[in-house]
């Protein structure tokens, strides 16, 4: 008998059943066989938010939680984040190999070639409500640009597939600097392709009346870090809508509103707006002794602390860190920070934070960096999106080559009402009328 195997005993039949064990799991549809006659379904898992559950094969991103290791096709992230630019990590993420710099200089004009909107889309977004959300109108307006490329649809030919790929790579910038524009009043500024990928969204969120904007490099090059680290995550929730939504063969910009839509929730892309909430709350560092105690009794949540994945100190938080001193060298230190670090002192000292293996995540540092930029709170989750769109159309593109994939649908353990008798409308609640 093969060792890469699992023999599973029954003990409701006394029967025996030997799996085939591959990369650490057994396929789920394996314990079907297992059944206690033959008119039984079969047994099934049952695991809430896929806890312990794999739902795909990938090569892209590879997270090792106990060890705080984040790798995008086997490099580590700190030396992406040191030596690359965004698009030469997002062409990485997209085709598996580092780029030439003839490859480097051919994808960033193609993806610079695509980031004028359509004027139906920028009319389209004027419209939305003067107080809109940024998130509420980037989702709906990605979701929309899926009538104006409708040979978006024929998503498996290769090279229509690569079209929208530089297409949405290259749009989503416009589509956040026009929503952050829009919630100022102020109006849209079109691209300017003789700028870097972060020059260039700097550009049509902050250029005024001045003939040329002229980013600061510390700047740019810090916001093309912060995009290094958000590219992609592995199978988190907004990854697995893309790839849920994905799987009906819908098109990509209507699957990546869906990832979007789900990143915008305050567990996924929103956790560094809370983060800002509680160091406000706290509001200097000699609160911090007394916020700690607070958390520990059980009165409340340290925000930016602790991860599904990492059980070790989350790798993307060590290079926000530093980018963030880089960064107040420009803007000036915000004040938050030093609660921050005083915060990650003692809770990294602290054994009932080491015991439940609560170290700062990527949201700690991130929201801060973004505070001291100048944006609102309620742009943090745009400015995350940008990235993802990367790791979203790559996971989406693993998963249409994919031939193991097929439309999801999980299974469900039924608890409701076994077949039930029709009562008439003229006699509902007679029954319990009775009984008083």
């Amino acid at each position: 008998m093969s060792q890469n195997t699992l023999t599973v005993t029954d003990n409701r039949t006394g029967k025996t059943y030997t799996l085939a064990v591959e990369n650490g799991s057994v396929r789920a549809m394996d314990l079907r066989q297992i059944k206690t006659s033959p008119d039984d379904f079969g047994l099934m898992t049952y695991d809430p938010a896929f806890m312990n559950t794999a739902s795909c094969r990938s090569s892209i991103t590879f997270i090792d939680g106990d060890r705080g290791i984040l790798r995008y096709r086997g490099y580590p992230i700190e030396v992406l984040a040191e030596h690359c630019t965004f698009l030469e990590v997002a062409y990485l993420l997209l085709f598996g190999e580092l780029p030439t710099d003839q490859q480097l200089k051919t994808w960033v004009g193609e993806v610079t070639h695509h980031t004028m909107l359509h004027e139906t889309t920028r009319k389209f977004m004027e419209n939305f409500r003067y107080n809109a959300h940024p998130m509420g109108m980037l989702v709906s307006t990605v979701a929309a640009l899926s009538t104006i490329y409708p040979e978006a649809k024929d998503i498996h030919d290769p090279d229509n597939r690569l079209l929208q790929i530089r297409r949405l790579i290259a749009k989503m910038p416009s589509i956040a600097a026009a929503a952050y524009r829009h919630s100022l009043g102020f109006p849209y500024v079109y691209p300017d392709n003789d700028l870097s990928y972060p020059e260039n969204f700097m550009n049509m969120l902050w250029k005024m009346v001045e003939p040329k904007y002229v980013a600061n490099p510390v700047m740019a090059r810090a916001l093309d870090i912060l995009f290094i680290l958000h590219a992609d995550h592995e199978q988190n929730c907004s990854a697995n809508v893309m790839r849920s939504v994905g799987s009906s063969h819908s098109d990509p910009y209507l699957s990546m509103a869906g990832a979007a839509a789900a990143l915008a929730g305050p567990l996924h892309g929103g956790a560094n707006e809370e983060v800002l909430k509680m160091l406000d709350e706290i509001g200097t560092k000699e609160n911090v002794p007394a916020y700690i105690r607070k958390i520990k009794e059980g009165h409340g949540k340290l925000m930016g602390f602790g991860h599904r994945v990492y059980k070790n100190y989350d790798p993307r938080a060590k290079i926000i860190k530093w980018t963030a001193e880089q960064v107040f060298e420009v803007t000036g230190r915000n004040p938050m920070l030093d609660v921050a670090l005083e915060l990650e002192r003692i809770a990294l000292e602290d054994e009932y934070f080491i015991k439940r293996k609560l170290y700062p995540n990527v949201d700690f540092y991130s929201g801060i960096i973004y505070q001291a930029m100048g944006f609102k709170p309620e742009m943090f989750t745009v400015l995350f999106a940008i990235p993802r769109t990367v790791g979203w159309l790559a996971q989406w593109q693993e998963l249409l080559t994919d031939q193991d994939q097929k439309i999801s649908r999980p299974r469900q353990i039924w608890t409701g009402y076994e077949t039930r008798e029709f009562v008439p409308l003229t006699k509902r609640g007679q029954e319990l009328a009775s009984t008083r």
